[in-house]
């Protein structure tokens, strides 16, 4: 099945890569996401209909959703058949840390003052601890995917119906607060972070996605690192999903992570199990 291409690649340096994109797992690290190491934001743990089949109407109404349990947690992860393209599942997404996204934000730029610039630092340490929504109250997992220098994380869990509320609010007035804003490195490189709306499928109770353009340096050579961001809401849990890389970011990847994603959370909190996502692949 042919599949449309990626979009165009801003950079595609390796060594600009390898320094941005840095993990804390050992190089022999094995075994599948279920089984990858609890951290603080979450219990770190992990073919296909297309958009246009799927609605919210046609998953399990979040008025009939149960609490989330770990093992339901589990199960809401999508796979690499839900996402398809090239993209390849791993097994050390709990560790991943993005250097440009490490730094303090410039007070002094703000209009707006002290205030919008701590709401520009909680998005910015938020994305580099994989805590943007704060930490789960109950049950939660984690799972990442490749595809060459891209990232996509993608995170299920639950924080409480009024915490999500609030979040989605606070995401959707970045675009105004964080519009642009400096970030100094620890380096005392300066990085430029640019913040807009991202459109996002019409599912769960609520949602709002983001997209962040950070431009700095990387072993002295200019780079540009893409970032789509998307929360969704479905009664008391969420998913959220953080996709790009210094190459840009494929959207079309981060809508289907929701669609899919969206629909299998509905079915687990609705006491159902989601049925593995058919391949098209041959």
């Amino acid at each position: 099945m042919h599949r449309p291409s990626r979009p165009a690649r801003v950079l595609a340096s390796a060594l600009a890569t390898g320094a941005l994109l840095v993990t804390a797992a050992c190089a022999g690290d094995a075994g599948s996401p279920e089984a990858a190491p609890a951290s603080p934001a979450a219990k770190r743990t992990p073919s296909s209909p297309s958009l246009s089949s799927l609605s919210s109407s046609s998953s399990p109404s979040a008025s009939a959703s149960r609490a989330l349990t770990t093992n339901g947690a589990k199960a809401a992860l999508i796979t690499e058949a839900d996402i398809e393209d090239d993209w390849t599942q791993v097994s050390n997404a709990s560790s991943w840390r993005d250097k440009l996204l490490a730094g303090k934000v410039d007070v002094a730029s703000f209009l707006t003052g002290k205030t919008g610039s701590q709401d520009c630092q909680k998005l910015i340490d938020g994305l580099y601890s994989d805590t943007l929504l704060g930490r789960p109250v109950g049950a939660s997992a984690l799972t990442g995917f490749t595809e060459g220098d891209a990232r996509l994380l993608y995170q299920v869990g639950d924080w409480g119906k009024g915490s999500l509320e609030k979040s989605l609010d606070w995401l959707k007035s970045l675009p105004d607060t964080c519009d642009q804003f400096t970030v100094t490195g620890s380096d005392g490189g300066k990085r430029t972070v640019q913040v807009v709306s991202g459109s996002l499928p019409a599912v769960g109770d609520g949602r709002q996605g983001l997209t962040l353009t950070v431009q700095g340096t990387a072993n002295g050579e200019p780079v540009t690192l893409g970032l789509d961001v998307a929360a969704v809401r479905v009664g008391s849990s969420g998913i959220l999903v953080t996709n790009g890389g210094p190459s840009g970011v494929d959207h079309d990847s981060t809508r289907t992570a929701v669609q899919q994603g969206t629909q299998r959370l509905q079915q687990v909190l609705a006491g159902r199990t989601p049925s593995p996502t058919p391949t098209t692949l041959d």
